[in-house]
């Protein structure tokens, strides 16, 4: 069984919660136990892959996600498509100057590098120091202080910033698997793409995600409903996400395709739409499974 990489990439605020809440914010988004990094869950992603791809690309949907209806055992069988939760890679955070960075870490990177093998001997890891950032050459962030010094303002804090060229090796690589290559959205990535220390990148992760408050409105009175009010935490747009995915033989009797014929039939990009409140726009997204296929044109 081969692991294959998917990249998830945000159009519009995404709510993929827990149900519950912990602390101040009613509805929180989904995070990594351990890490306590913001992740979608594979559970979320797979039912919304399956709609697409019943709408687009029925004749796998059975072979990848296993038989919708089930009326014996004999009928039963495990689906071929077997995907992992999605890890965030990049945060877009507010900036005083340039208007936003797209931030990551060390730890991000190299948990990146060793799903994706990319070897971090030939694309060395930037490593900032606990109030540093480091940016590439043509950076739109940086402000120049009084004293011939770099900065970065991020939110309310106020970094350090040197310029490092693995940084911009790094953005290229991120960029080439979310824009395709005549995107002008690919350079602004680039020249936005921020390397932080972990701790700031963790800290950042909980306070820089996008809260909003709702309210449910009677609809005769046309006044808030009494308790009605509440906190939602979402992944801001332009979040990027990786996570891992595999693919083995079809155990469907009635349609014996191998792995690799398989993942010959996946489309190299998808816009799905997941998460909650689905109905004022939220949860838009595109997964690109193929890295090499999706800058010639991908399934919408």
């Amino acid at each position: 069984m081969d692991l294959n990489i998917y990249h998830l990439h945000t159009h519009s605020a995404l709510h993929c919660g827990t149900g519950q809440s912990a602390g101040i914010v009613d509805l929180p988004i989904a995070r990594d136990k351990a890490t306590h990094l913001p992740i979608v869950p594979g559970s979320s992603l797979r039912g919304v892959l399956r709609d697409k791809i019943r709408a687009n690309e029925k004749d796998i949907e059975k072979a990848l996600f296993g038989p919708r209806d089930i009326q014996s055992s004999e009928q039963s069988f495990a689906g071929a498509l077997s995907l992992g939760d999605a890890n965030l890679l990049v945060l877009p955070i507010r900036s005083l100057n340039g208007i936003v960075a797209y931030a990551t870490c060390p730890f991000v990177l190299r948990n990146y590098a060793n799903d994706t093998k990319i070897s971090v001997k030939e694309t060395p890891l930037p490593q900032p120091s606990a109030q540093q950032a480091l940016v590439s050459n043509e950076n739109v962030n940086v402000i120049q202080h009084d004293n011939h010094t770099e900065l970065l303002v991020l939110e309310d804090l106020d970094i350090s910033a040197e310029k490092d060229e693995k940084v911009q090796a790094w953005a290229k690589k991120i960029a080439e698997a979310v824009y395709s290559e005549q995107s002008d959205l690919k350079d602004e990535f680039i020249n936005r793409f921020v390397v932080l220390s972990d701790n700031v990148f963790s800290y950042l992760s909980t306070t820089a995600t996008e809260l909003r408050t709702r309210i449910r409105i009677t609809e005769k009175t046309g006044v808030v409903k009494e308790g009605a009010l509440w906190s939602e935490e979402n992944l801001p747009a332009n979040a990027i996400l990786w996570g891992v995915y595999s693919l083995s033989d079809s155990r469907d009797k009635k349609q014996e395709l191998t792995a690799p014929e398989l993942k010959e039939k996946l489309s190299a990009s998808y816009t799905l739409q997941m998460g909650g409140n689905a109905g004022i726009g939220r949860g838009l997204v595109s997964l690109f499974t193929k890295k090499e296929e999706k800058e010639t044109g991908g399934q919408e």
